[in-house]
């Protein structure tokens, strides 16, 4: 008997060539089936789109995908079309003839994916089309951008409510990578999901290695860093006119890149993005603008230049980089003089709501940039997943600060906190551990508590540096949705008896990353990978695809290393299945076949 997981590991390996699922997928997959609502929160790289793409072969009819950019749309489809997937797309770059052969399709029920922007699902006269269609699923990818308290809000994306008032029936599945607390508990609201399965995977990604540099002549510093660096890499920058600049002294010094920007003309953008997917050039220098519609599995690096406004875009950006699982690296460039042009740039917004919101993310930000313990556990810690354990992959882990008992000084914190109700934030905290006599602590009585004035000895940064600490190590949290008030976590409760030892980081002022070991990489025949990424090379452009939609890295890694013999041999390579293999198998067979022969 065929059993709903027999049928979804079949489609896996037959359609996408890979052995196993990953973590989540399986569950959310087999809810879905089982027409459950469902919301999935996987790291960028950890496998979302087959969470509903598998369904989608299994399911009798049409699944329809939201996405919010054109060019990660044409990304998905042009995968899903190599993989021998029934999958289009409809948007308002089409010519209209093309529109409406895909609608002709439609219709006709010969597709089984369709990706639509939320602005054109929820126009009246498309809707009317949806009912006509045997619609089995509604997924809407980069599902936070339809929480007010998510980092890339759009008030496109709030419509999509009404899809479970429209049709009930219709299981709907949200998906994204960065969301807080508060951001996923409002996309629940803001769907209107019902009952529904909620997986929360792992936001880690153990193959990118995160490090900080002080910034100190930036463009030498970035020059030097990209020389050292294979493939692939993005550099952030914050401005138009700065992305021009490093862009222009980037290819003085010979390094194969381009400017990206929201001022370019769209052709222009369109032209740099697709030169940069199909490996035309090595380097792209952007503003964030350079977002959510990169599907490049194979990007080595990703730099910012400077300091992002909130973790949610940083963590966003980063994970641009090793998609493929393959070892990547994030470099931050951290000047403090940045951090209050930032706080300017956010307090310009007319929205006081917003305005707080993103001022609390980005002093979360500036913590991360200043913080002294292990990088991944700060990031971890702020999607709400603790973890005691340093990942050894990050600057602070290779390179680490010194460390000190710092019990007695958490204590002191965390019974302030308790003391002032868990009521006010870490500028209120630190007065009230330095013993301002200020004029609002006064009239609250405040100066009269016991932790008033216990930490008079130690100067203002000291103690934002601790409680950042505390933060990161779990003790305490943030609560944005409270005028980021300081709250006490379970885990403080042994700290503040006594039972529980604290360590703490004393503050470090440098780092030499250039003196860090490389990541380990996996045994190939590096000349063959080489003579096989180049015949990948001439299959996309005579194609006219991406080159990582033909073999990712990985494969032709894993056909460099274990160099099948046969066609059958090859489907039991990582990322091969049937349809890529009818199409391309015999090409690199022959490849590999020829350069063994030339000894």
């Amino acid at each position: 008997m065929t059993t709903p997981h027999t049928s979804a590991l079949s489609v896996l390996k037959q359609v996408f060539g890979y052995r196993t699922f990953r973590p989540g997928q399986e569950s959310v997959i087999e809810h879905t089936l089982d027409g459950q609502d469902t919301l999935v929160l996987m790291p960028t790289g950890g496998g979302k789109s087959l969470c509903y793409q598998i369904p989608a072969l299994l399911l009798p009819g049409l699944t329809i995908v939201v996405s919010p950019l054109i060019s990660l749309m044409r990304d998905q489809v042009d995968a899903l079309k190599v993989a021998g997937v029934a999958a289009e797309l409809l948007n308002s770059s089409q010519p209209k003839e093309q529109q409406i052969a895909v609608l002709n399709a439609l219709h006709e029920a010969r597709i089984k994916i369709l990706y639509v922007a939320p602005e054109r699902l929820m126009q009246a006269d498309f809707l009317h089309r949806v009912q006509e269609w045997d619609v089995q699923l509604f997924a809407i990818d980069e599902a936070h951008c339809v929480s007010h308290w998510g980092h890339d809000f759009r008030k496109e994306y709030c419509q999509l409510g009404q899809l479970k008032q429209l049709f009930p029936a219709i299981p709907v599945m949200g998906l994204t990578a960065t969301a807080d607390l508060a951001t996923r508990r409002d996309i629940l609201i803001q769907l209107g999901l019902q009952n529904p399965f909620i997986y929360q995977g792992s936001f880690d990604r153990p193959n990118i290695r995160y490090s900080q540099l002080l910034k100190f002549k930036p463009q030498e510093q970035l020059q030097k860093y990209i020389a050292t660096q294979e493939g692939s890499g993005i550099v952030y920058c914050n401005s138009r006119r700065k992305v021009d600049d490093v862009a222009a002294k980037l290819a003085a010094q010979g390094i194969n890149c381009m400017a990206y920007h929201a001022g370019m003309e769209s052709d222009m953008r369109e032209y740099v993005q697709r030169a940069f997917i199909q490996d035309r050039i090595d380097v792209v220098v952007a503003t964030v603008a350079f977002g959510m519609g990169i599907n490049k599995p194979d990007v080595r690096f990703v730099v910012h230049v400077d300091l992002p406004r909130s973790i949610e875009s940083y963590y966003q950006e980063t994970g641009r980089a090793g998609r493929d699982g393959l070892p990547a690296e994030a470099l931050l460039l951290f000047d403090e003089k940045d951090v209050a042009k930032i706080r300017q740039w956010i307090s310009e917004n007319d929205n006081p709501e917003r305005q707080a919101v993103e001022l609390q993310r980005f002093a979360a930000m500036h913590a991360l940039a200043e913080a002294q313990t292990c990088r991944r556990q700060v990031l971890l810690n702020y999607f709400g997943e603790y973890n005691a354990k340093a990942c050894g992959n990050c600057d602070i882990c290779l390179d680490p600060p010194r460390q000190f008992d710092g019990s007695e000084i958490a204590q002191k914190v965390l019974s302030c906190v308790y003391r002032l109700k868990q009521t006010s934030d870490s500028d209120y905290v630190v007065d009230i551990l330095r013993g301002k006599k200020l004029a609002h602590i006064v009239d609250a009585g405040h100066d009269q508590l016991t932790t008033f004035g216990i930490g008079h000895d130690s100067p203002d940064a000291y103690w934002h540096n601790v409680i950042n600490q505390l933060i990161h190590q779990g003790l305490l949290r943030v609560d944005i949705t409270q005028r980021a008030v300081l709250k006490l976590t379970e885990a403080a409760r042994p700290v503040l008896k006594g039972e529980q030892t604290v360590t703490l980081a004393v503050p470090r002022l440098t780092m030499d990353w250039q003196q860090r070991a490389k990541p380990e990489r996996r045994f190939y025949d590096k000349r063959l990978y080489a003579r096989l990424k180049h015949k990948r090379k001439q299959i996309a452009e005579r194609d006219a695809v991406p080159p990582y939609v033909v073999f990712s890295d990985q494969t032709l890694m894993e056909l460099a290393d274990v160099t099948p013999e046969s066609l059958t041999e090859m489907l039991a390579i990582y990322g091969i299945g049937q349809t890529k293999l009818e199409r391309y198998g015999q090409e690199f067979l022959d490849a590999i076949q020829t350069y063994l022969a030339e000894g």
